[in-house]
């Protein structure tokens, strides 16, 4: 699972979330840190309004919550959703002793990126990515 620190980066970096079923978020308060919560249409339930998108929890599986709003929730997206964010850019993902390599290609020049963690190997692969796009 990517890291908060990395999820953090991202969000600061300007990838947007757009709440879907599956997805895993944090409520980004240190009193939260440790739990991670999951999208659910029976559970927890993105709702859209003209002020902005909740996080609304259902029935009483959050007991202390009724909702949240989404810039209060720190996104952890999964490694399938990181690779799927570098589309044609990827190349490979290698496992070498102790770290994973993440590779990509762009503009016919490669780059790789490493971390003991492959989520996080992905995602400085997108954060790679978002930093040529908003330079």
């Amino acid at each position: 699972m990517i890291s908060t620190d990395m999820a953090r980066e991202l969000r600061a970096a300007g990838l947007s979330w757009r709440p879907r079923s599956g997805d895993r978020f944090q409520l980004d308060e240190p009193e939260f840190e440790a739990d991670v919560f999951t999208v659910s249409d029976m559970t927890i339930e993105a709702r859209s309004y003209p002020t902005g998108t909740l996080l609304a929890f259902n029935g009483t599986t959050e007991w202390a919550l009724d909702s949240v709003a989404l810039g209060d929730a720190l996104w952890l997206p999964s490694e399938a959703q990181l690779r799927e964010m570098l589309r044609g850019a990827f190349r490979a993902l290698v496992r070498l002793p102790d770290i994973y390599e993440v590779e990509i290609e762009v503009d016919a020049a490669r780059h790789r990126f490493r971390h003991p963690e492959p989520a996080d190997a992905y995602a400085q692969a997108v954060l790679f990515l978002l930093a040529r796009i908003a330079a």
